[in-house]
């Protein structure tokens, strides 16, 4: 993450137990915000949140910052684009009917999977992109949700939309984008901000949606002892919600958690591929455990900005690593 966007100052535009919505200030012609919600924290601190559980949590969630109205959106105009099979999590046709009433929405779908051929952490493809299902009103605004890492597919995705909006003669207004993601989501939006001002006559906003921060995407030189590069979101030297960070201290296992979302398709969708690579990252920490690394060392590691004394003293890595294993075993 750049400097910049890690040290941007957040302005509270909306502040409630239920939905706390922040805008970046940043310069650019996105408009970007942070969300944070109860639904939201639980889903980026507790990898027990899977299944159907993860999405209705998640469908919750958009319906909530929905309900502030980021965006002006128009029943006829509306058109959910679902990026398969990562976007299908964000429940966005029924959170535009929960939060409006609404029935007659567009739904859309497009396939867009990325793969990589080496440990590279840059070297990302698209492969099976042969699905589309993808019509639009004459004026449309696009609701879109999905999790951006290295934002291959996202950047993938959004290019087909322009080009087959500009093959059915659409003219495009805005986009809305809910996202757990990291720093290319932004940038791939201001890249197709841009393009879509020079496309479509009157295309007004572009407006992001972070849910609990802009978190740090894993490279090759982050210093952490266990990463996914080019996959993991981290809570490390990341911009996030101050309703997030103070959720840490509620259990000393939030902060260390490998991944703020781990594999989104798979934990809504294959829960066994899911559950094996959490308990994978925990075994891992057992054995760091069992090599003399203690809890307030891994802390400093993952989140280092966070206040170790306000955790119990008495807080074993050890404990930990074993409670957590046990809790994922049984959803197997």
């Amino acid at each position: 993450m750049s400097e910049q966007t890690e040290k941007a100052p957040l302005t509270p535009m909306h502040t409630a137990p239920e939905l706390s919505l922040y805008r970046i200030d940043r310069e650019g012609r996105v408009d970007a915000y942070v969300a944070s919600t109860p639904e939201s924290r639980a889903i980026c601190n507790d990898p027990g949140v899977a299944g159907c559980n993860y999405t209705r949590l998640l469908r919750c969630a958009c319906a909530k910052v929905l309900g502030v109205r980021p965006l002006e959106l128009q029943e006829k105009e509306a058109v959910v684009v679902n990026i398969l099979r990562g976007g299908l999590n964000y429940g966005l046709r029924d959170a535009l009917a929960e939060a409006y009433g609404w029935n007659g929405h567009t739904t859309c779908f497009i396939s867009a999977q990325r793969a990589r051929n080496s440990a590279d952490s840059e070297d990302w493809h698209i492969t099976e992109n042969d699905y589309a299902k993808v019509y639009f009103p004459e004026q449309a605004t696009l609701v879109i949700g999905d999790v951006v890492a290295t934002g291959t597919s996202l950047r993938y995705a959004l290019q087909e939309l322009l080009r087959s909006a500009l093959e059915q003669r659409v003219r495009l207004r805005s986009i809305l984008f809910f996202t757990f993601g990291g720093e290319k989501a932004l940038e791939i939006l201001e890249e197709i901000d841009r393009q879509c001002r020079e496309l479509f006559l009157g295309y007004e906003r572009t407006v992001l949606v972070y849910f609990e921060g802009c978190f740090t995407c894993a490279q090759a030189d982050t210093p952490l002892s266990v990463r996914l590069t080019g996959t993991d979101l981290l809570r490390w030297h990341s911009l996030m919600a101050p309703e997030f960070v103070e959720s840490q201290y509620e259990d000393p296992a939030y902060p260390l958690e490998r991944c703020t979302i781990y594999d989104a398709g798979s934990r809504a969708f294959w829960l066994r591929d899911y559950v094996e690579d959490v308990i994978g990252y925990w075994r891992q920490n057992l054995q760091f455990a069992e090599q003399g690394m203690t809890f307030r060392q891994l802390l400093e590691e993952r989140f280092p900005s966070l206040d170790a004394g306000r955790f119990p003293q008495e807080t074993d890595l050890k404990k930990l690593a074993l409670r957590q294993i046990t809790k994922m075993e049984r959803m197997l």
